[in-house]
Order: structure tokens, then C-alpha cells, then sequence
């Protein structure tokens, strides 16, 4: 399989798991010290990085609906949990040596910046981490949507989607040992099969932006450097129609 095309803009879409060992809640300083560093060995590659974080390992909304509390209400409070990640992982880049920034969607002067566009590209272009936080600063939307929007507005050329699995599968490869992983996917297929990749609102606005995104595995050393210096690692989801399984 040939390689992949290198990136100048990307931006990365972490969920709060990705901060937190497996299985567990909450910050984890050695995961989020090991990721903060990951980072880093892309950075110096002159890479323009922007970062959405999720807030699941803190709170998930929806699962403050389930304990009776009102989906609005849930929904801030798991906006409020992506704040608290963007800060960790500001504190953890910026012991190494990278300068970050972190815009979040709802005002908090005291310790971000709100989300102005201008300012996240300039931020961009003079080689600064933006860490957007707050999801779109709305109730019903994911952070899976914040990031597509995000990367619509500051002109990204991919989504990078870090997860726990190597990519895309035709069914839950935790539960079928005969999952196949998709090495191309359409994002029109993606939504028909309705594969567990992202919400159908990101995914309908990665479409309808040709915005590609691709699908890796975070927890694998090395693995986010490999995928940026062009190697092909993980799902790419697009607009083309073409559809490839792994090894075929």
C-alpha cells in the first residue's frame, strides 16, 4: 500500500480517555506526560497542530442524563470537564518546552482565551499548540462535532482521531474475532453502515467540508509520528468512494 500524502495543519481530536490509563478515571500524570511528549516529536517536524479534547475520563454528559440530571445542564458539565483536560495538558506541553494555548468555547478569562478563529490561526501560524475546550460551547453537540468545526474554520487538512484501536472495523474487533480493519472508507459508507467512528453531525460536516479524517491508534509509541511523516497507519475516511479492507 503506498503512502500516505504529509500534512502542514492538522488538527487532533483526543477523547478524555486518552489522558487516563485504561479502565480508569480522571488525570493520569504519566499518560498525559507520554502523550504531551508524542506532541512534541511532531512539532519539531514544523507541523501546525491544534488539539480537540474530550472530557469523558471527568464526565460524560450523557451519562449525567442517566443519573437523572437535565441534558443541558449534563452537557455543560462535561464541557466543563474538556476545560480541565486543556489545562493538564497545557501544563504537561509546556514543561517540555512547547508553547500551547488554550481557546475554549465558554468564557473563562481567568485561565483561557475565549475561541476567536483569527486568533487560534494566528496562534498557528507562529508554531503554537491550540487546545480548543468547552466542545462548541453548546448542549446536543459532541466533541467529535467541535472537532470537525474547528477544523473547518482554522482551514486543517485532516482530522487525525486518536482512539485505542488501530483505526475502522467492520464490526467491534473487542467482540469479533473476525473484524476487519478498513485501510479507505467513504464517509457516505461510513454513515450508511453506520460505523462507530464519529457522530453522524461530524461526519456529515467532514463530508460536506471535504474534510478527510484519519482513524489511529494513540497508544501505540511512535505511532502518531509514523502517521505524520506519511506512513500508512490507521483508516482514512473520505470523500473518495473507494473502499479497501487492511491486506487486500
Amino acid at each position: 500500500m503506498e503512502s500516505r500524502k504529509t500534512f502542514k495543519r492538522i488538527l487532533i481530536k483526543l477523547s478524555g480517555e486518552a489522558l487516563v490509563r485504561e479502565g480508569e478515571y480522571g488525570i493520569d500524570g504519566n499518560t498525559i506526560s507520554a502523550l504531551a511528549k508524542e506532541i512534541l516529536e511532531i512539532h519539531k517536524q514544523n507541523l501546525e497542530i491544534a488539539i480537540v479534547i474530550g472530557g469523558g475520563n471527568i464526565f460524560r454528559g450523557i451519562r449525567g442524563v442517566e443519573k437523572g440530571i437535565d441534558r443541558v445542564t449534563a452537557d455543560y458539565m462535561g464541557m466543563m470537564a474538556t476545560i480541565m483536560n486543556a489545562l493538564a495538558l497545557q501544563d504537561s506541553c509546556e514543561k517540555i518546552g512547547l508553547y500551547t494555548r488554550v481557546q475554549s468555547a465558554i468564557e473563562m478569562n481567568s485561565i483561557a482565551e475565549p475561541y476567536i478563529r483569527r486568533r487560534a490561526v494566528r496562534h498557528l501560524e507562529k508554531k503554537r499548540v491550540v487546545i480548543f475546550a468547552g466542545g462548541t460551547g453548546n448542549p446536543y453537540f459532541t466533541t467529535d462535532t467541535t472537532a470537525s468545526l474547528r477544523a473547518v474554520e482554522i482551514g486543517a487538512e485532516v482530522i487525525l482521531k486518536a482512539t485505542k484501536v488501530d483505526g475502522v472495523f467492520t464490526s467491534d474487533p473487542k467482540i469479533d474475532k473476525d473484524a476487519k480493519r478498513y485501510d479507505k472508507i467513504s464517509f457516505s459508507e461510513s454513515i450508511k453502515k453506520r460505523l462507530k467512528v464519529m457522530d453522524q453531525t461530524a461526519l456529515t460536516v467532514c463530508m460536506e467540508n471535504d474534510m478527510p479524517v484519519i482513524v489511529f491508534d494513540i497508544f501505540k509509541k511512535g505511532n502518531l509520528k509514523e502517521l505524520i511523516s506519511g506512513k500508512n497507519i490507521g483508516t482514512l475516511i473520505s470523500n473518495n468512494d473507494e473502499v479497501v479492507l487492511a491486506n487486500e
